[in-house]
Order: C-alpha cells, then sequence, then structure tokens
C-alpha cells in the first residue's frame, strides 16, 4: 500500500503547488477515567500516510528543495511503550512510511516554519483540536508580520477538505478490493442474523452475533453503533440501545456495517421476527422495496446525485397516497414535503474511509454533484409511521394498523463505467426470500 499512499501524496501536491498542507493526527479519545478508545486515526491523515499514531503530523511541502513529505511522530520510548504498545519512532518513519525527513513531534513549533516560509498559502482544516488550530494560526500570524521583510511566506489559509475531499470520493482499486471485502463481511453477518432472529430472543443478541462475525472475519468491528430495532424501536432512526426482547409478528430492522481495513460498509435490512409478514408490514415493505429499486436504477454515470433522492421520494409518496396515507396531488406533496412525517431522511450518503464519507452533493445553486465511475453511495429509502406522527397540514390521521411499524432497505452501490454495482446484494430482500414460511 506504500505506494498507493505515495500517489495520493504526489497526486495532493500537485493540486496544491506552492502551497503547504498540514494534517494532524486523531487524538486517543478517553473511555473512562485513564483508559482509552481503541484507537481509530483521522482519516486524511490515514488516506495519506497509512500512519496510524496519534500524536502525529504529517507536512506535505512541494516546493521544498528536499523534504516534500514530513512526518512528526512520537520518539521511541520503552517505558511507555510496555504499557500502550510498540511506536513507529522518528527513524522507522522515514524507512517505513516514506518520509522525506521525520522529527520528534516535540519539535513541531521549532522545525514546521522552514516548511511554510516559502509557501504561497497553508493548506489546513481547522479541525476540533482548538489547541492545534491555535499553534498553526500562530505560526501563519507570525509569517504574515514578516512577510514584507521576506517578500514571501503564506497569505492565506485554506482548508484541504475541497482538494482532498474530490481524490477521495473516487475510490482506487485498492480501495474497492478493501470495501468489497467490508461488504461481504457485512453481508455474511446479515444472513446469519436473519437465520437466527426470532421470538423471544432479544435485540442485544443479534447484535452480539453479528459482530462477533465482523471480527472473527478479520473486520476492525462495526463500522458504526449497529443499530437492531424491533418491533416500534425501527422508527427511531439512531436507536442503538438494542435492549429489547422481540415480539412474534414484528419486524426487525437491523442497520449495521463492517470495518475492514478502515473502510466500511454500511447495510440495513428489515424483516419478520416471525418469519411472516403481516399484510399491512408487507405492503409498506413493497414501497419501500420498489423504491429503492427504482432509485438503485438512477446510479448510473451521468446522472445527478440527488436523482436516487428524487426517485425514491416519488415512489414512496405514490404509495402513500394509494393506501390513504397521504392525499393530495403527487408533484404538489413532493414539492411541499408532505411525505416527510413518514420519510424524514435523505436516501443516500457517499460510503468510504468515513461512513458518511467525504464529497459534496452540490456545486451551488441547481449544480447537484454529477455521478462518476468510482464512487461508491448508499441507497437506502425508508417509512416509519411513528406513533403520535406530527401530521402534516391537511393530511388525514394514519389508521391504528399502520401505527408502529418501521422499514428500511439500504445497499451499497458501486457507480461504474456503465451503469452500477450492488456491494451487497448477497442479503436477501425480496419478499419471497426473507419471509421464513
Amino acid at each position: 500500500m506504500q505506494a498507493e499512499y505515495r500517489q495520493r501524496r504526489e497526486q495532493l501536491m500537485a493540486k496544491i503547488g506552492d502551497g503547504t498542507a498540514i494534517f494532524r493526527s486523531a487524538p486517543m479519545a478517553v473511555m473512562h477515567n485513564d483508559v482509552e478508545y481503541v484507537y481509530r486515526q483521522d482519516s486524511d491523515f490515514f488516506y495519506l500516510t497509512g500512519f496510524n499514531e496519534p500524536q502525529a503530523v504529517a507536512v506535505l511541502a512541494p516546493h521544498h528543495a528536499e523534504h516534500r513529505f514530513v512526518l512528526f511522530v512520537q520518539p521511541k520510548d520503552r517505558e511507555k511503550e510496555v504499557w500502550t504498545g510498540y511506536l513507529c519512532g522518528v527513524d522507522a518513519a522515514k524507512e517505513m512510511y516514506g518520509a522525506d525527513e521525520a522529527y520528534p513531534i516535540s519539535e513541531l513549533d521549532e522545525k514546521l516554519p522552514q516548511y511554510l516560509e516559502k509557501a504561497s498559502r497553508i493548506y489546513y482544516h481547522l479541525g476540533r483540536d482548538r489547541t492545534f488550530n491555535d499553534q498553526i494560526l500562530k505560526h501563519y500570524q507570525s509569517l504574515l508580520r514578516t512577510y514584507p521583510k521576506r517578500g514571501t511566506g503564506p497569505i492565506a489559509i485554506e482548508d484541504t477538505g475541497p482538494v482532498l475531499n474530490s481524490m477521495r470520493l473516487i475510490k482506487s482499486e485498492a480501495e474497492l478490493e478493501l470495501m468489497r471485502q467490508a461488504a461481504a463481511i457485512a453481508t455474511e453477518a446479515h444472513n446469519y442474523a436473519q437465520k437466527i432472529a426470532a421470538p423471544g430472543r432479544y435485540e442485544y443478541e443479534i447484535q452480539a452475533e453479528m459482530e462477533r462475525i465482523f471480527r472473527v472475519r478479520g473486520g476492525l468491528g462495526p463500522a458504526y453503533p449497529s443499530i437492531v430495532a424491533s418491533g416500534v424501536n425501527a422508527c427511531v432512526l439512531h436507536y442503538i440501545e438494542n435492549n429489547r426482547q422481540m415480539q412474534d409478528g414484528e419486524l426487525l430492522l437491523i442497520d449495521a456495517g463492517c470495518a475492514y481495513g478502515y473502510y466500511n460498509s454500511d447495510i440495513t435490512r428489515t424483516f419478520p421476527v416471525g418469519g411472516k409478514f403481516t399484510p399491512e408490514q408487507k405492503t409498506l415493505y413493497e414501497i419501500v422495496l420498489e423504491a429503492q429499486k427504482q432509485a438503485i436504477a438512477q446510479v448510473q454515470p451521468g446522472n445527478p446525485f440527488n436523482l436516487v433522492h428524487d426517485t425514491a421520494v416519488r415512489v414512496l409518496t405514490e404509495g402513500l397516497v394509494e393506501l390513504g396515507i397521504l392525499k393530495g396531488e403527487i408533484d404538489k406533496l413532493i414539492e411541499e414535503e408532505k411525505y416527510k412525517p413518514y420519510y424524514m431522511h435523505r436516501t443516500s450518503h457517499w460510503l468510504g474511509l468515513d461512513v458518511h464519507d467525504v464529497g459534496v452533493y452540490q456545486h451551488g445553486e441547481d449544480k447537484p454533484q454529477i455521478l462518476q465511475p468510482g464512487q461508491i453511495l448508499t441507497v437506502e429509502p425508508g417509512l416509519y409511521i411513528v406513533p403520535d406522527t406530527k401530521l402534516a397540514e391537511d393530511q388525514p390521521e394514519t389508521d391504528s394498523r399502520w401505527v408502529g411499524i418501521g422499514i428500511r432497505i439500504e445497499d451499497d452501490v458501486l457507480v461504474t463505467p456503465d451503469g452500477h454495482e450492488v456491494l451487497t446484494a448477497g442479503v436477501p430482500k425480496a419478499v419471497d426470500e426473507i419471509e421464513r414460511y
């Protein structure tokens, strides 16, 4: 993978010209008192370096005569490593990660100015680390003060997002291989969940079995907190308590993905706990499934990103009108968003190193992102007949037979040169495939 990381750095440096880009590693997160969560590197930092330690800074200075890629890292510390694990150290940072130069992180303030003083601008994302933000701003302000004497130095700070996010949006073959594996592991877990779910079992039992598969197949674990939502819990979009006992006659909505090699999958399936849909559940389910099928069909290179959502919304709205849950003319209901009490989220998001991955969806008003080969997006329409729903104006009361039903169906879809590929197609979703009797 080092060749891939090097290629990404070269591509980014070509974009920033005579600028200098600075990337900060993710901080450690504390679970309780003196115990930390398992470390997860900042996605941008990892994308460019593959380096997986905290307290590190990467500097890309394409204009520098000798050191175009510089790493500041924690030095080797035998006493510390006994407690928290081995560190790469300064010397190995050059050998293992291809840095032109490496320094101890303690020398950042001393060494950084030499990589900034001839740069036209600083590329840096003002993130959540306010102390480090202030550190970068201090260097920037210092160089601004001395600019009249030298006539060189950064005169602006520009966010790294616009230049880097467009790169991350298009997946390389190496990235696709990792994402296919993340999808394959999650597919296996979802299929097993459908096999073992039964009345009387608890949501957390299903979660535990799925996450066991994530780990034993080599994944890092769940890509996000797994949602295992039975009955009315399925109407809570981000329900993660997963502590309810499942009952016969209910639906089980599982939204769970696997992280593999830092890349993620994201799958949702909804199926009957007892093996058979009720008539009402089946009716709503088939509307959602048709919405997803038609939305996925719009995943084609050259199509606008928002066409996927617009297609799903139309199918869902037509279905709700046919059932009498909504009333009115379809186009007007959509324009006035009268469907939103029952479908309140978007249909898609980018997927990659982050579950909700980077990349713009809109280039200003009326200029949606155009789908291109190598992009991966989710397609996840749903319907949620929430108890005590606040109805849109002039809409009928919801018949009680629909209330408490929550359904979502989600797949991960790759844009290909001639259409699309559903990476998670191995999890069944047709009614006759998921009903057990």
